[in-house]
């Protein structure tokens, strides 16, 4: 086996996009110079949007993150100190490599049996990058064309069903309109004008769902970030909805502190999440039921969102499985929709760096969360 030599202690810095980031960049590059003092290293700038899987790999949780991969063992700092942990551990850091260079001197190679281990040189990193990517490009078009045969078959039969009633209710219009003007007739006129509202409704937003899951199915959101103030967001899109409150006569309880961090967000694509969850949930809880929104203070760089119901909740083993593409519980097959609401959701926030999930209990309900993270 060719053996590999590593000349350098190796870096790797993963930052996302948020403004904030240049400056972290520029402090940890000034601060490895001045501790460096003639010591090779290596740093590599990793943007996690970039590179997701790498995020995965090395398991973090928060941006700015250094990681020393090499020499071993493997050692990860992160949080707003990052210099101060780079003064404390760049002695341990020289010692161990000076230890492997000194291997070198000894001509004792240095053997990397585990593959594993040699994908951290740059070299490597990159050419797992481009087949995480091909893998990645070749499962979107694997679900584009099951996700167009789906919506071929279904969209004939769930427009025809909505679109039918609404031309009944026009037609029937026409008639009333002929007929000389009651109490009755302007009763009927009233009721036939909420149907085929209704009806319209409806399939504006199944094509809604349909056009936004094809714009999404390969994951590529175009994101237009800016500075979120999510209590104001959160306070207009409940307005919006007191009716559909009303009409089933709920309880709506939020907890929304007016200290909030700002996020860093799309605010359409968050609206989206937040209406689609809230819809969930009016569909979901019984008359005179109880939906609670509220957001906290996750961690200094993150923010959870969380949306609850009264229903009926979720079986346990399929509470992973709601999030992705075009699944739907028994119950609601003979409900209008694609099952499609919670992938849009899921990939959203995960476009943002964010996590979603729902803990729920059958017959007490179910809560949905999703974190954001906090502009900087």
């Amino acid at each position: 086996m060719d053996t590999i030599k590593i000349v350098s202690i190796q870096l790797l810095l993963f930052v996302d996009d948020r403004p904030s980031s240049q400056a972290h960049i520029e402090k940890v590059a000034e601060q490895l110079q001045k501790v460096a003092d003639g010591m090779p290293y290596d740093l590599q700038i990793i943007e996690i949007g970039e590179q997701p899987h790498l995020v995965e790999h090395f398991r973090l949780i928060a941006t700015p993150a250094l990681v020393k991969i090499f020499p071993e063992p493997r050692q990860t700092l992160a949080g707003s100190n990052i210099v101060q942990q780079i003064d404390r551990c760049w002695p341990r850091w020289v010692q161990a490599f000076e230890i492997y260079r000194q291997q070198e001197r000894d001509h004792k190679t240095l053997k990397l049996n585990n593959p594993q281990e040699i994908s951290y040189s740059s070299e490597i990193v990159r050419m797992s990058d481009e087949i995480f990517r091909l893998k990645k490009d070749k499962e979107a078009l694997l679900d584009q064309l099951k996700f167009k045969d789906q919506i071929l078959a279904m969209l004939a039969h769930d427009l025809r069903s909505p679109l039918t009633a609404a031309s009944m209710a026009v037609d029937t219009l026409e008639i009333a309109d002929n007929q000389e003007e009651s109490t009755r007739i302007q009763k009927l006129k009233i009721q036939l004008y909420q149907q085929a509202k209704k009806q319209f409704k409806l399939m504006n937003r199944l094509i809604t769902d349909i056009l936004q899951a094809s714009k999404t199915i390969n994951s590529q959101l175009n994101l237009n970030h800016s500075k979120v103030l999510m209590q104001d967001l959160c306070e207009d899109i409940l307005y919006q909805l007191t009716g559909q409150f009303k009409a089933k006569n709920l309880t709506i309880n939020r907890d929304i502190p007016q200290d909030l961090h700002s996020i860093y967000a799309d605010e359409e694509m968050i609206r989206q999440v937040v209406v689609n969850l809230l819809e969930n949930a009016i569909k979901y809880t019984p008359e005179s039921g109880t939906i609670s929104l509220s957001i906290l203070h996750r961690t200094t760089q993150k923010i959870q969102v969380s949306i609850c119901d009264t229903g009926p909740g979720i079986p346990k083993e399929k509470q992973e499985r709601i999030f992705e593409g075009h699944f739907r519980l028994q119950r609601d097959e003979s409900k209008e929709g694609y099952g499609l609401g919670l992938s849009l959701c899921r990939k959203i926030v995960q476009a943002h760096y964010g996590h979603i999930w729902v803990d729920s209990l059958m017959n007490r309900g179910s809560c949905f969360h999703f974190t954001l993270p906090v502009y900087r």
